[in-house]
C-alpha cells in the first residue's frame, strides 16, 4: 500500500509542476485535464501527509517513554502513545478507502428506469411511488431531473418510465438502486383489505460519451410515429414519437416527451448509448464473475433487491439484511441511510480484496 502512496506523491507533485508550466496553462484542455487529475488525488496526499505526521508524533511519544525521568510526563507520553495509535489505525483505514480502485463512472449522470413488474395495476402505481421517491431523492440533492419517456396508466401508475438524473456524483449514489423492487401492502382497489405482493424493476445506468460507445447509424432503425398519452395540441397532432431500434443487441427505445421529433430522437439516442454501454458492462461482469465462480457484484437485475412493507412500515434491504421502520420518509426520498450502508457495504468487499 504504501509503496503506491509513494506513487500518488510522486505523480502529484508531477502534475503541480505541469499545471504551473506556461505552455501548459496555454493549452486550456490540457491543463483542465491535469487540474481535474490532481483534485482526484488530493486527498489521497493530504491523507497520506496525516498519516506520516501521525507516525513521526507516535515514535517521538515512544522515545518519551523509553527515555523521560519525570514520571508526569512519562504518563503524558503514554497517552499520547495510546492516542497516536488510534489515530493512526484511522487514518490507515481511511487510506484504504481512498485507495480503492474508483468506479469510471461514479460521477456521470444517471438514467433511471422503472418498469412495473408482477402484480398489474397494482405493479404500476408502486411504480409510481417509485418514480416519486427518487424524484424526491434527487430534489434533496439538488439535481435536475428530466422525464425522457414514460407510460402511465391515468390513475397515478407508471407502467414505464425514463428518467434523467444530472448531478455531480448522481451515479456513485444511485447504481445500487438496480434490481428488483417488492411491495407488500393492501391495494387501494382491493375491497376485502388483503395483503397484495407486487414489484418493479429499477434499471440504473451511466450517461456515456460519444467517445465510449460508437453507434453505427446503419445499424439502427427510425421510426416515427404520432405521440399518445397526455400533452400539448403539437404533441398528440404531429408525428413527433421517435423509436430507435438497434439491429444487432436488439435494443428498442422509445421517446415522446418533446414537441419536437429532433428533440426526441437525440433524447432516445442518449438513452440507447447508455443501454448498450449497460450491456457491454453486463456482459463483462458475468464473463469475469464466471472466470471468480463468484456472482457477487454482478449487478444481476432479476434479483429481489429490496421489500417495502407498508403493514408494518418496514424496509428491508436484502444485500445487506438491513430493515428501517421508517417506509413513510423513505417513500419520500429519505434514501441516505440506506445508500450510505450499501456503499460502506460495497467499500468493505473491496478492502478485503485489497
Amino acid at each position: 500500500m504504501f509503496e503506491k502512496l509513494e506513487t500518488v506523491v510522486e505523480k502529484y507533485h508531477e502534475l503541480t509542476r505541469k499545471v504551473a508550466d506556461p505552455d501548459v496553462i496555454a493549452n486550456q484542455e490540457v491543463w483542465r485535464k491535469h487540474m481535474k487529475e490532481m483534485g482526484e488525488i488530493e486527498p489521497v496526499v493530504h491523507k497520506y501527509e496525516e498519516y506520516k505526521k501521525a507516525v513521526e508524533e507516535l515514535e517521538f511519544a515512544k522515545e518519551l517513554v523509553d527515555t523521560e525521568d519525570d514520571e508526569e510526563l512519562r504518563d503524558m507520553a503514554k497517552a499520547e502513545v495510546s492516542e497516536q495509535e488510534d489515530k493512526l489505525e484511522a487514518v490507515t483505514a481511511e487510506l484504504k478507502v481512498l485507495l480503492i480502485p474508483k468506479d469510471p463512472n461514479d460521477e456521470k449522470n444517471v438514467i433511471l428506469e422503472i418498469r412495473a413488474g408482477t402484480g398489474g395495476d397494482e405493479a404500476a402505481l408502486f411504480g409510481g411511488d417509485l418514480l416519486r421517491m427518487y424524484t424526491r431523492y434527487a430534489e434533496r440533492h439538488r439535481w435536475a431531473i428530466e422525464i425522457m419517456d414514460m407510460n402511465d396508466t391515468g390513475i397515478g401508475g407508471v407502467k414505464e418510465a425514463e428518467v434523467m438524473i444530472k448531478g455531480k456524483g448522481a451515479y456513485s449514489r444511485l447504481k445500487f438502486e438496480s434490481g428488483v423492487h417488492r411491495v407488500q401492502r393492501v391495494p387501494e382497489t382491493e375491497a376485502a383489505g388483503r395483503i397484495h405482493t407486487s414489484a418493479a424493476t429499477v434499471a440504473v445506468l451511466p450517461e456515456v460519451d460519444d467517445v465510449e460507445v460508437n453507434i453505427d447509424p446503419n445499424d439502427v432503425k427510425v421510426d416515427v410515429y404520432r405521440a399518445s398519452g397526455n400533452g400539448g395540441q403539437c404533441v398528440n397532432t404531429t408525428d413527433s414519437a421517435v423509436r430507435l431500434t438497434h439491429i444487432p443487441t436488439g435494443i428498442v427505445v422509445t421517446c415522446q416527451d418533446e414537441k419536437s421529433q429532433i428533440k426526441n430522437r437525440a433524447k432516445a439516442m442518449t438513452v440507447l448509448k447508455a443501454r448498450i454501454y449497460d450491456k457491454m458492462q453486463q456482459e463483462q461482469n458475468a464473463r469475469i464473475a464466471a472466470e471468480r465462480k463468484d456472482q457477487v457484484g454482478s449487478g444481476d437485475r432479476s434479483e429481489r433487491i429490496r421489500t417495502y412493507n407498508f403493514p408494518q412500515s418496514r424496509v428491508t434491504d436484502h444485500r445487506i439484511g438491513l430493515t428501517l421502520y421508517k417506509l413513510d420518509q423513505i417513500m419520500d426520498g429519505d434514501l441516505d441511510d440506506i445508500i450510505d450502508a450499501l456503499i460502506t457495504d460495497d467499500q468493505a468487499k473491496k478492502m478485503d480484496n485489497y
